[in-house]
């Protein structure tokens, strides 16, 4: 049967007249309705572990909006906490964890394929995804990619800088090393299981990739995307990757293809002309309006929305955020957006 699904065409090369759009964090605090759910919920985690209430705000924005995909709602740092770590959020500062900067603590930490003893409510949502989603929207899976998950797992908190995690690389590569490796292993299991439950798609953030530069953005950004796709299409072939190496700047160009992604998601900071010609002519491309126009609005919105899906009119392209939408963007500007995209 021919594929119907606007993502999963944009995904296969396929260039549309109009792109497929959704967003990042699109579930998410700028919603009363997601308020409400995470009132009811009580705490952040509880949110995150609670099948139907994580299906509750996966599902809100696909009313509201009718975007072209859903993105399961989760959390990256659910697989430190799944390996043994101590996972905690501090009110009004983020997430906190047991750090991990010694051989010792590393043998603490669970095998990779212990993970679905905490992660199992997150396959059920999954599955209560597969079932309520209106058949026309896929549902996308995803993780942090290793990098990003080690750099909280050992400064226990974000950094501006990663400085913690580049510390430990210089002083301690054997440790450092280890750490990549289970996390690596812990990703490939948990996406894998994600896609055994339904999902369609699946992504891997790293979100502070922009901090490698050189060979160790070779050795700790593509190498471990690398090997987390190919063992992905190794066991579900035909499912298809999107990669973010969010600040990756000039090295966004040969990422997918020196990684097996379908898509590279682009920040906003990439200049969308040069992505065009250098980036979405060897994959489907996502991106890339700057998520302070859904707080401005305005003329400026309507403008660079029509700019992006225009530049990259020539190839394939998911239209989304360069990062995730903020707690203070207004709903009324997301529906001005996507008028803007659909016309």
């Amino acid at each position: 049967m021919a594929e119907t699904r606007k993502l999963m065409r944009a995904l296969a090369g396929e260039v549309q007249e109009v792109p497929p759009v959704w967003l990042m964090r699109q579930a998410g605090r700028y919603l009363p309705e997601y308020r409400a759910t995470r009132e009811k919920a009580g705490d952040f985690l509880t949110l995150c572990y609670t099948p139907e209430l994580a299906a509750e705000v996966t599902l809100q924005p696909i009313r509201r909006f009718g975007f072209d995909a859903a993105i399961l709602f989760a959390d990256i740092l659910l697989v430190p906490q799944a390996l043994g770590a101590e996972l905690w959020f501090e009110t009004g500062e983020g997430p906190r964890l047991s750090t991990i900067t010694t051989p010792a603590d590393l043998a603490r930490l669970k095998p990779a394929e212990a993970i679905h003893e905490t992660l199992a409510p997150v396959y059920e949502t999954v599955g209560i995804l597969k079932r309520e989603l209106p058949a026309e929207v896929p549902l996308i899976g995803f993780a942090g990619a290793p990098w990003t998950v080690a750099t909280y797992m050992i400064a226990g908190r974000g950094t501006p800088d990663q400085g913690p995690a580049h510390a430990l690389m210089r002083e301690d590569r054997a440790t450092f090393a280890a750490l990549m490796e289970r996390i690596t292993e812990a990703t490939i299991t948990y996406l894998s299981a994600q896609i055994e439950a339904g999902a369609d798609v699946v992504k891997l953030f790293d979100s502070w990739a922009g901090s490698l530069t050189g060979e160790d953005f070779r050795d700790w950004a593509v190498a471990p995307a690398r090997q987390v796709i190919a063992a992905l299409k190794a066991r579900h072939p035909g499912v298809p990757v999107i990669a973010f190496p969010r600040g990756a700047g000039p090295a966004y160009e040969g990422f997918a293809q020196a990684t097996g992604a379908d898509a590279v998601a682009l920040d906003q900071s990439v200049d969308a002309a040069w992505a065009a010609a250098h980036v979405q002519r060897e994959a489907c491309v996502q991106g890339n309006l700057d998520p302070a126009l859904l707080v401005e609005g305005g003329e400026r919105l309507i403008t660079e929305t029509r700019r992006i899906v225009d530049t990259f009119r020539s190839g394939p392209h998911i239209f989304n955020l360069g990062h995730g939408i903020t707690p203070d963007a207004d709903p009324d500007n997301v529906a001005r957006m996507l008028e803007a995209i659909r016309g």
